[in-house]
């Protein structure tokens, strides 16, 4: 029995060392030996290679509007290890996390002495929050967000209402596979037979994937630009089959936010007039205002001007220049750029030079950090410096900048999440 929260999340994270394994036969059987919760409760289920947690975020708070309870699971974090497992938007206690690791955890080690091996750090969260939903507090609906691609993906033992695939993009490509096709093939992998699924997936090839799984599902497809449409001039409108939106707001920014907000409208749209959820117009138009997702082009400071970005991969890079040149057109940009070991990262640092005046590569505290100078050494550019202490690279920058200047801070998530918690403690 573990008799501190600390005890029990180091103990989790201590699952790390068996990496990704994909395969769903761990995560049944410690769902059976724990009878199930995971069938209490009703899902929506969301899957994409970006704007997953922006879609949650817009739909909790639509339905939070409306008055339900709403669960999510999501990651990674940014302020607390906690928030993964979150409702209404709060986390979970210490307390409840310390009781679920106790819950759980002689369940994992009877799973670790069958020939299925030991579970992951992912699969044991989400058995915590299959249990923490089915069995302790358990909400009108739970948001679940997949941690890696679809078909094996740890969530994916669930039968939802509704299944949203928010993007397809080239990420985790030694996992999920060199192409855009094999990448939608994974998640396409969490559309279950005669379950709709709503997509805002662009390229050819992915849509083609999706249209053909879901058609051997029997599932209907409701895809952005088709069976429901966004409008951005002369103001933001939302079309659906069900409703006409019209002078929306929304406060998160960039056009793939707007994107993320009408896949979150056609999702409650669904749930409105399939499931009777009592949803209105004006708790659509007030959940897409209040909406804030964490780390997703946050002003952490006004003077001077500083922005943190979690764009992690190449289509998140591109939809970051696109907000950046939209709303910083004549100001001098810096980025500061770090990112993971396994990431493709000489794509995105090109991108990213292609709209600053100087970009600054960093480093941080993590196991799978990559030092600065091999970022430095990948970017074939004039405008690059290097600092691999990102305190020390940020005070640098600050101490030169005016108020015509622009800091945007990017790349992995838990980078973002470190500075962070420099602005906001």
């Amino acid at each position: 029995m573990f008799t501190s929260y600390e005890e029990a999340r180091d103990w989790l994270h201590s699952r790390l060392t068996f990496g990704v394994k994909p395969g769903l036969d761990r995560m049944r059987l410690m769902m059976e030996k724990l009878g199930h919760p995971e069938r209490n409760v009703r899902y929506v289920h969301v899957a994409g290679t970006n704007g997953k947690g922006s879609t949650i975020a817009f739909l909790k708070e639509i339905l939070n509007e409306a008055g339900y309870e709403i669960g999510t699971f999501t990651s990674p974090y940014i302020e607390t290890f906690n928030e993964r497992i979150s409702m209404n938007g709060k986390p979970i206690t210490d307390e409840e996390f310390l009781k679920l690791a106790n819950k759980i955890k002689p369940v994992v080690e009877e799973v670790e002495e069958t020939n299925l091996g030991a579970p992951t750090e992912f699969e044991v969260i989400t058995a915590m929050a299959f249990f923490y939903f089915g069995r302790m507090n358990m909400p009108d609906l739970v948001l679940l967000e997949t941690g890696l691609g679809g078909t094996y993906d740890s969530t994916n033992i669930i039968s939802p209402l509704v299944s949203i695939i928010t993007s397809i993009g080239h990420d985790h490509m030694g996992i999920l596979g060199a192409s855009l096709r094999e990448i939608a093939k994974q998640k396409a992998g969490i559309i279950k037979n005669g379950v709709p699924v709503i997509t805002a997936v662009k390229q050819p090839e992915a849509l083609q994937v999706i249209e053909c799984v879901a058609n051997q599902k029997k599932a209907k497809h409701y895809l952005i630009g088709r069976e429901f449409q966004i409008q951005i001039e002369p103001n933001f409108s939302i079309k659906t089959p069900f409703n006409d939106y019209e002078n929306v707001t929304v406060s998160m920014k960039g056009s793939h936010q707007r994107s993320n907000a009408s896949l979150a409208v056609m999702a409650a749209n669904f749930l409105q007039v399939y499931y009777s959820f009592i949803i209105s117009d004006e708790h659509i138009q007030n959940g897409l205002e209040k909406t804030f997702w964490k780390g997703r082009f946050e002003e952490v400071c006004h003077t001077p001007r500083i922005i943190i970005d979690g764009a992690h991969n190449v289509e998140g890079v591109k939809a970051l220049k696109e907000t950046v040149l939209s709303h910083f057109e004549n100001k001098k940009i810096t980025v500061l750029f770090s990112a993971l070991k396994d990431k493709e990262v000489s794509d995105m640092m090109v991108i990213l030079s292609s709209f600053a005046n100087e970009i600054v590569l960093t480093s941080f505290s993590f196991p799978r950090a990559k030092r600065a100078k091999e970022l430095y050494d990948e970017l074939d550019v004039k405008q690059k410096r290097f600092v691999e202490n990102w305190r020390e690279a940020l005070e640098d920058i600050t101490d030169a900048m005016t108020d015509e200047d622009v800091l945007i801070i990017t790349g992995s998530l838990y980078f973002i999440s470190d500075v962070r918690k420099y602005f906001i403690p």
